[in-house]
């Protein structure tokens, strides 16, 4: 079948995709994870990989970085793939000196100053949400591992130089960290009648200062990995 950026067949990915931003930690999921990976897309070097994890087929894509490109490749796996529940599994930075490096944040809705839901010609303005199954699921998956994870809002931006303010404006709203995707995966979900989730793992932190080194954000978060993969399992069994 294929796409213009997938050169998968149809029934090459499963019913639930993880999806980080970075190419490698698609490769790295799938060669630390998966029983049996195969590589499944590469075009334009955005890895896709299906695989089993403990007997449950599951998949692990890229989504490159931004909204426009999240909402290209999460519209292509719900409406070409058949693909019904995409987890990003990604990084953020922390607006809150209480959040540390690797903390888990578990987005159930996420702010923007993206215009990317004015395609949908909605007569308002769209509140980005995750699917409360997706959400209930992990949520219960982390506190089964001694995780409480902070759930709410983040912040899903355009822009990552900024040239006036920094996003920590919208901390005072509650809102928890910041990250460039998941308000697009939120509103392509919702409109393709999918579900949709975002775990992230504090990379940064805007108020300390504090970051994780580049070649860590590839290959050491596999915390928020195995509860989204514990969260395809259990959602293959309902």
């Amino acid at each position: 079948m294929g796409t213009p950026h997938n050169e998968a067949s149809r029934g090459d990915f499963a019913r639930t995709v993880l999806m980080p931003g970075d190419p490698l930690r698609a490769k790295f999921i799938a060669e630390t994870f998966f029983e049996n990976p195969r590589l499944v897309n590469n075009v334009r070097g955005i890895q896709g990989w299906t695989g089993t994890w403990r007997g449950v087929p599951v998949s692990a894509m890229a989504s490159g970085m931004g909204i426009p490109s999240i909402g290209i490749y999460a519209h292509e796996l719900f409406h070409f793939y058949g693909v019904e529940n995409i987890i990003r599994v990604g990084t953020t930075g922390a607006l809150s000196e209480r959040l540390k490096l690797r903390d888990l944040v578990i987005a159930q809705g996420a702010c923007t100053d993206s215009g990317f839901a004015g395609h949908l010609r909605l007569p308002g303005v769209f509140a980005p949400i995750a699917d409360f199954r997706l959400l209930e699921t992990a949520v219960a998956a982390a506190r089964e591992r001694g995780i409480e994870p902070p759930v709410g809002n983040i912040l899903s931006s355009d822009v990552f130089y900024y040239k006036h303010g920094s996003g920590l404006e919208w901390a005072p709203m509650g809102v928890l960290a910041i990250d460039m995707e998941t308000a697009g995966l939120y509103a392509t979900a919702a409109e393709a009648g999918r579900r949709a989730l975002t775990i992230c793992t504090v990379t940064d932190n805007l108020v300390t200062k504090e970051e994780l080194p580049p070649e860590e954000r590839q290959s050491s978060l596999t915390e928020m990995m195995e509860i989204a993969l514990e969260t395809a399992v259990r959602m293959a069994e309902r």
